[in-house]
């Protein structure tokens, strides 16, 4: 019966969304991949509204649902009919009555099984699609028989750009690569590697009173090289979002240093290696939002590069929806945890593997320690006692694990958790 009445509510939701594009016509940037997707579509926001008239999706629509619900301006009514009949009535309001609708939307398209996002794009056709990339290990791969079926899935999107739209890809990936090669003539690549369109240089993470605040690098393009500055994350994947966001400026004519100026006040997500001040004075490391094996080992890579006069411990909790690849992934996180870390935890049973690894890797038995799912707040409360200035914690788990309660029991803040973290929603908070 649910089922049932999803699927109607799915069907009106595409059509009013449909009935929006007709009618408004507005330009259309999707952003698409297994990784970085919202944060890049953060970036593009932040990079271009100030020029142009936009909306982006909210937090990660990316879903049939999700994706209509940012067409119409509508916000998720999770399990209440009656906010969802409200949606459906403003999404027919924006149909048949004048309204201020944005020139662009920034939407963010993702796929938990084949054909999802074909759905989407047959009937969205945006000007300019971006693609973050698909790692050999995916994100949300458990439904697909290996990352080629997912990339496969992604570029379902490119097929269906406009005429006479654009590809932004990320050069640096594999597979994103491919699709250069075959969509030459409407595609550009940015990257790190010096043979992308858009690429960096000179990339350094920002110190103030000995803790990280944020990341610099340089843009280059053509003759142009420009300072960018990211402040209140860390990590390759803010300089990958910023690139890809000056690369989509330069397709719609907006020009660098006009999105390198307005990438100067943006602050990337919560929950997306985001830095808070910790308990007696450690730094938090928050990666909460989600977890997959390239992020997982990108944000442990980041923690060694960090400069302090502490320790470097990493809270891990389980990466869902891999499917097969389950095992073989938590513990190529356990052996590079083992080289990056002073202590470990681990939180989920699919996460034990990750503790093995490590201490098959040479890691001393003393510096793992395991927690069962749910015991985040557990954890938090039992390391605690120990933690002193300096120390960095980098906290990274599946969403399904909910490690906000971790970060939230160790923050100095904890009365701005609404505003810092995700997942504090009173409709999170009852599950």
């Amino acid at each position: 019966m649910l089922n049932a009445l999803k699927k109607i509510l799915v069907t009106l939701l595409v059509w009013e969304a449909r009935l929006v594009l007709w009618r408004h016509k507005p330009r259309i940037i999707a952003v698409t991949g297994s990784v970085g997707k919202t944060t890049t579509k953060d970036a593009i926001y932040a990079g271009l509204s100030g020029t142009l008239h936009m909306r982006k999706s909210a937090k990660s629509f990316n879903s049939d649902i999700g994706v209509p619900l940012t067409i119409l301006g509508c916000e998720n009514a999770w399990s209440n009919p009656f906010l969802w009949i409200g949606n459906l009535f403003k999404g027919l309001a924006l149909i048949v009555l004048p309204a201020d609708y944005p020139q662009w939307l920034v939407l963010e398209v993702g796929a938990d099984r084949p054909g999802d996002i074909r759905r989407i794009a047959k009937w969205l056709r945006p000007e300019i699609a971006v693609f973050t990339g698909v790692p050999e290990i995916p994100a949300h791969v458990e439904y697909f028989s290996s990352p080629e079926d997912v990339m496969k899935e992604k570029r379902a999107l490119a097929e269906y750009v406009r005429p006479g739209g654009k590809l932004v890809i990320n050069g640096d990936d594999l597979r994103s690569r491919q699709l250069h090669g075959d969509y030459r003539g409407i595609s550009v690549t940015y990257g790190c590697e010096s043979n992308n369109d858009f690429f960096s240089s000179h990339e350094e993470i920002v110190y103030k009173d000995d803790e990280p605040v944020g990341v610099r690098f340089r843009a280059n393009h053509g003759a142009s090289s420009i300072p960018v500055n990211v402040h209140g994350a860390l990590g390759r994947p803010r300089v990958y979002a910023a690139l890809a966001a000056i690369a989509v400026g330069d397709c719609v004519g907006v020009d660098s240093v006009s999105v390198s100026r307005a990438l100067d006040t943006w602050e990337p997500p919560p929950g997306r290696v985001r830095i808070l001040p910790g308990m007696k004075y450690s730094v938090l490391i928050d990666d909460t939002y989600n977890s997959s094996p390239v992020a997982a080992l990108a944000a442990l890579d980041l923690l060694a590069d960090i400069r302090t006069s502490g320790r470097k411990i990493a809270i891990l909790g389980d990466m869902l929806e891999l499917g097969r690849y389950t095992k073989e992934a938590h513990r190529q996180v356990g052996e590079r945890a083992a080289k990056m870390t002073d202590v470990l935890v681990t939180v989920g049973f699919r996460s034990r593997a990750i503790a093995e690894a490590a201490l098959d890797a040479g890691m001393p038995e003393m510096s793992i320690r395991q927690y069962d799912m749910g015991e985040a707040e557990r954890v938090a409360k039992e390391l605690l006692p120990e933690l002193r200035k300096g120390d960095i914690i980098l906290v990274k788990g599946s969403q399904g694990m909910r490690l906000e309660k971790c970060v939230r029991a160790l923050m100095a803040e904890p009365d701005r958790a609404a505003e810092l973290l995700v997942r504090m929603e009173d409709e999170w908070s009852r599950r």
